[in-house]
């Protein structure tokens, strides 16, 4: 996944504390083990501090897993981990939800918050 994708704007309102939330309702990736297409929704919310993400290059960097054999939980923390490096947010959240597949659904949330 090629993070350099990835574009921010400076955020207009750096002194107040509030939160913006993501959803792409149409995340898809490929079962490392069989191969099948996985179908998820990804949700981010974060809190920025002098930069917020630009929606079209969040919705390539997306894209770019759509081919990738990756574990569920290694898609939840590689998001966080390229979103925390390039943002450097106050807090930031990832959680994915898994559509059923052999009838049994999984969800993976992991968190940040920057020290203080």
């Amino acid at each position: 996944m090629k993070k350099e994708i990835l574009e921010l704007f400076d955020n207009t309102y750096p002194d107040r504390d509030y939160t913006i939330e993501i959803v792409n309702p149409e995340f898809t990736s490929v079962c490392p083990i069989t191969g099948l297409p996985d179908f998820g929704t990804i949700i981010i919310r974060y809190v920025p501090d002098k930069s917020c993400i630009e929606l079209k290059s969040l919705k390539y960097y997306f894209l770019e897993f759509r081919n990738a054999g990756i574990f569920y939980e290694n898609i939840t923390n590689r998001i966080l981990d390229d979103l925390v490096a390039l943002l450097k947010p106050r807090s930031l959240s990832v959680i994915t939800e898994w559509k059923a597949r052999g009838g049994i659904t999984e969800t993976v949330t992991v968190n940040y918050c920057a020290k203080s």
